[in-house]
């Protein structure tokens, strides 16, 4: 399991030193916690693998976005900073898939749903989405229908 792997590493990286590795695990346990609670569970029970990687791709996603940020603010040492967390999450999450890999998809779905215009984006990314579910990034796959679509 996925919490328990990163709670093991957790001491690893504080008998280490690593500071960086063990920052962004503890937000990941605190995090974990929060989304039991969140779920009306038990802060104590674990997340299925599944939530797991939710909450570790939703972190991700906020050190993208601060990066991002930081970057156009001109704070290269706060984007740094979360440049190195990012690479950190980055190791618990599956590879996603490239947009070439999506294409052929993306086709077969169009085909399945019928749509051929771009009214029906939005129902076509989604169905792409559940079909892939969590092994492709949302914006790779809207750029590519967007492709298909134009």
């Amino acid at each position: 399991m996925i919490q328990k792997d990163i709670r093991a590493q957790m001491t690893t990286a504080l008998k280490e030193r690593d500071d960086v590795r063990l920052r962004v695990l503890r937000g990941l346990m605190a995090a974990f916690t929060n989304e039991l609670v969140a779920l009306k569970r038990k802060p104590t029970e674990m997340l299925s693998d599944e939530e797991a990687l939710a909450v570790i791709k939703r972190a991700a996603k906020q050190r993208e976005d601060s990066i991002e940020q930081y970057t156009k603010g001109g704070r290269t040492d706060l984007a740094d900073t979360e440049a190195e967390e990012l690479t950190v999450l980055k190791e618990y999450l599956p590879e996603m898939m490239s947009q070439e890999a999506i294409e052929p998809i993306a086709k077969a779905k169009m085909d399945e749903l019928g749509v051929s215009d771009k009214s029906g984006m939005g129902k076509l990314v989604g169905g792409i989405m559940a079909e892939l579910k969590g092994k492709a990034d949302g914006s790779d796959v809207k750029a590519v229908v967007e492709k298909l679509l134009s």
